[in-house]
């Protein structure tokens, strides 16, 4: 269906030569192609369906994270949201058609400024009048901090916006209301726009600041299957976790463009690495492929690559399993986002570094991925606190995540120990899980034990898809890079054994590298010229040339005695 998306002039474009907001404006564009492309319905964005999920992992989002940026927000939360209420509120549906087509680009206002990883504080206020809603911001820090609500690209706007409901003067908690931000040219009356400015180093996009001047809208606003029910819920808490349904789902998305991400930058590095060569003692140029410390990079973020894109499509399928208890789906898409946004912190800056100066360059994709890289660990859900969160619950026993059994591998092993020795000590402490040694010896290892879950996981997936045991075994050696201490102290291998083990598995990876590289499905998706000479000649035809005949004036310069 996407076969002609990198062979398409919107992204055959050398955006490196454009200015900021042409390619912001080109990622709008960028975006309305990729609706156009999939044509989805409300329907696959409600129940994800393959054809979502097609969209959401096609490795095309890895070329512009603005984009992507874009489209999560207005497909997977905007759409996301409403869609579950179409059936009883067909007023609904000419809107979601616009947004399915992009006529209208979705936004998605939740947080504020005061307000991040604390947004059911929120400040904003939708008070009811005689007529509908009046949407108020307090104070700055009320705010809705960074989604782009400018009106500077020709599309119009409009927002769902987390307030909380005023009624006769009580708060009734935070819902979501349907409001337009602005048309074409301008912002809609009392609606203001600040933008922010840019994140160095990455795809541009007109991020923002977003305040609400007494704007109105009707009783239809309201994000809700019955828009009369008012009532103050029985369980705020609950009841906003039920309004913000779609972040679990936006947590498994946004990772997908990242794993992408991991497997071309695996594959520049290796076919730069495959035809860069210097010369040493003799004649003959030496490939630089040939040193471990080149080899090493490019085998672990392929490995990384494999393992990863074989292991996401299966947790997609499992996300959609409504028999799954809801706290175990979001579990694993914590699970999944952390994994893979720590393969990727690890892999991509040390292939980069692996590409010399070239590999520092826009146009050759890595240093640009990199710097994008940092936005995902914080959007739907900051990795850290996500894991605070899961490890708590699991240690507190409340559910369980479906793990591989300690006995099918190594890293199942591990993961089953690190918890276990969590409850363990947990049931020791004096005071529980709200003690002050829960906050200072339990929760700092929260990340470390939620990515060996998705370690054992994502291998366990991988040795019953039968992937290369090479593949797998150099997998292996980079998780237990992350704990060493464990698999000494428990597995017997000592620091020289960990090493002698990175040998044999890199060893037995090498005749087959060119064939990995190329099972990693990028290529096509690929357009930095350092991967070979040829593709390097014909981008610096392309580039800037800058003559002159201006003569240097020779002054005479004399000697002081």
């Amino acid at each position: 269906m996407a076969n002609h998306l990198p062979h398409h002039p919107l992204f055959t474009t050398r955006v490196e030569f454009l200015p900021t907001d042409e390619r912001v404006s080109l990622s709008y564009q960028r975006a309305r192609l990729l609706m156009h492309t999939y044509n989805l319905s409300a329907s696959d964005v409600q129940v994800c369906s393959p054809k979502y999920w097609a969209m959401m992992t096609d490795p095309i989002m890895s070329l512009d994270t603005a984009m992507f940026t874009i489209l999560a927000a207005h497909v997977g939360l905007t759409i996301g949201t409403l869609s579950r209420h179409l059936h009883k509120r067909p007023d609904l549906r000419p809107l979601v058609n616009r947004l399915l087509r992009f006529d209208t680009v979705g936004i998605y206002l939740l947080t504020e400024r005061g307000h991040g990883l604390d947004a059911f504080n929120i400040e904003t206020t939708a008070t009811k009048t005689p007529d509908g809603f009046i949407l108020n911001t307090p104070r700055e820090e009320a705010c809705k901090f960074m989604p782009a609500s400018t009106p500077s690209f020709g599309i119009p706007k409009v927002a769902l916006v987390m307030a909380r409901l005023i009624i006769d003067g009580e708060d009734r908690g935070p819902r979501f209301f349907i409001v337009p931000v602005c048309n074409e040219h301008e912002m809609f009356e009392g609606v203001e726009s600040i933008r922010l400015g840019a994140r160095p180093g990455t795809c541009p996009l007109d991020f923002s600041i977003t305040r609400f001047n007494h704007v109105h809208v009707p009783f239809s606003a309201l994000v809700s299957s019955n828009i009369y029910d008012h009532s103050l819920p029985a369980s705020p808490l609950e009841k906003w976790w039920d309004e913000v349904w779609r972040i679990p789902l936006g947590t498994l998305a946004v990772t997908a463009p990242w794993i992408s991400s991991i497997k071309a930058a695996a594959f520049i590095a290796g076919r730069y690495s495959m035809h860069r060569s210097l010369v040493g003692k003799g004649t003959n140029p030496i490939p630089i492929i040939t040193f471990r410390t080149q080899q090493w990079p490019i085998a672990h973020a392929t490995a990384v690559g494999l393992v990863m894109s074989n292991w996401f499509p299966i947790v997609t399928k499992h996300s959609a399993e409504k028999s799954l208890d809801h706290r175990v789906r979001h579990g694993i898409a914590v699970i999944v986002k952390t994994t893979v946004c720590r393969h990727f912190q690890r892999c991509v800056p040390e292939v980069a570094e692996r590409c010399g100066a070239q590999g520092t360059f826009e146009h050759n994709y890595v240093a640009r991925i990199e710097n994008d890289g940092k936005g995902v660990i914080i959007a739907e859900g900051d990795v850290l606190t996500l894991c605070i969160r899961l490890f708590s619950e699991l240690l507190l026993q409340r559910y369980k995540m479906p793990l591989p059994d300690p006995s099918e591998s190594l890293l199942a092993r591990h993961a089953a120990s690190i918890l276990e020795e969590n409850i363990s000590l947990l049931n020791s402490l004096h005071g529980g899980h709200r003690s002050e040694s829960f906050n200072s010896l339990i929760l700092p290892q929260a990340e470390l034990a939620v990515e060996a879950m998705g370690h054992a996981l994502a291998y366990s997936a991988g040795l019953k898809s039968g992937l290369p045991k090479p593949i797998l075994d150099v997998y292996e050696c980079a998780v237990i890079r992350r704990d060493p201490a464990w698999y000494s102290e428990n597995a017997g291998l000592t620091r020289i054994l960990q090493r002698i083990r990175e040998d044999e598995a890199i060893t037995s990876t090498l005749p087959h590298l060119d064939t990995y590289l190329n099972n990693l499905a990028i290529e096509e998706y690929v357009s930095a010229p350092i991967v070979s000479d040829e593709a390097w000649k014909e981008y610096h035809d392309a580039m800037p040339v800058f003559t002159g005949n201006a003569i240097p004036i020779n002054d005479q310069v004399q000697a002081m005695l």
